[in-house]
């Protein structure tokens, strides 16, 4: 487990670590590791903790999502006073967040892009999901309607349950190791595709190569039942009342079980990086000898 979390006792979102301590913490993500934030947790207003109840989503997609940057929440079924009290909790979250990576990861700071905020209320266990949306198998993330032409996928998890239920993942084998395995099954895009799927708006903007290859790792992983069996995973208990940091696309994740959850995505240029060849785009450059995005 040691070289898969690394455990950091903040106790604030403003973690305020030393240099070192925040140099430390931002090679550990870097190099794959999981930062497990024990001691966090995001306490809801007694009136918030209403929305700890499946009731509150559309029933149409997994999450209820909200926009930090244009103040927009959808996919609930909340309306009125209801609704605008979700979105402003949302918005409590997404900014505790962000307040936590700059601060533990500094240099960050300025080139952090907002992506979506999204709160679960629905149990991850046995959720009806066709194979590539199944989040129980181990993958990497990556987005099919979104491309992000080789930004990095940083994610911010806090686990708000309040019966004291764990989130419960798994981690997997190493990017490197993923890249290879499947690389030889990913075929090329076809010619225009990546142009005909902005123009319908398929895709919210151009789909890179870079975004194809990792979207075939994804779904390759996803679908090959013997490797889901064989593959090596380790099962992470991550408790009620606490918080912890991945880059989803580098660390291959199964979420198993648990029941309310709310998750900060932002977008991380590699050139922002502590050490840009640990990024994926640059990893896998590297394996297929050309640029990518």
């Amino acid at each position: 487990m040691t070289d898969l979390i690394k455990t950091i006792h903040a106790t604030e979102w403003n973690a305020g670590p030393s240099a070192t301590a925040a140099a430390d913490a931002t090679s550990a993500l870097e190099n794959g590791q999981v930062l497990h934030l024990p001691r966090l947790a995001f306490t809801l207003a007694p009136e918030e903790r209403r929305f700890l109840s499946p009731q509150w989503s559309d029933g149409k997609a997994k999450n209820v999502s909200y926009d930090p940057a244009a103040h927009q929440v959808r996919h609930t079924a909340a309306e009125g006073a209801d609704r605008s009290a979700l979105a402003a909790m949302m918005d409590r979250y997404a900014n505790a967040a962000r307040l936590l990576v700059t601060s533990l990861c500094p240099a960050y700071a300025r080139d952090l892009a907002w992506g979506l905020t999204s709160f679960r209320p629905i149990s991850a266990a046995n959720r009806e999901a066709s194979i590539r949306k199944d989040d129980m198998r181990v993958h990497l993330d990556a987005f099919a309607s979104r491309p992000v032409q080789g930004k990095r996928l940083l994610r911010v998890f806090c686990n708000v349950n309040p019966d004291g239920a764990p989130r419960v993942w798994e981690l997997g084998e190493p990017f490197d190791a993923v890249a290879a395995r499947f690389r030889d099954r990913i075929p090329a895009p076809l010619p225009g595709s990546a142009w005909l799927l902005e123009t319908l708006h398929i895709t919210k903007g151009r789909r890179s190569e870079y975004d194809h290859i990792m979207l075939g790792m994804h779904d390759q992983a996803k679908l090959d039942d013997a490797y889901q069996q064989t593959t090596t995973k380790t099962r992470v208990e991550l408790s009620a009342s606490t918080t912890w940091i991945v880059f989803t696309d580098l660390v291959m994740h199964a979420v198993l079980s648990g029941q309310y959850l709310l998750e900060q995505t932002f977008y991380l240029p590699p050139a922002a990086m502590q050490d840009e060849s640990r990024a994926p785009l640059r990893r896998l450059e590297k394996l297929y000898q050309r640029a990518l995005a």
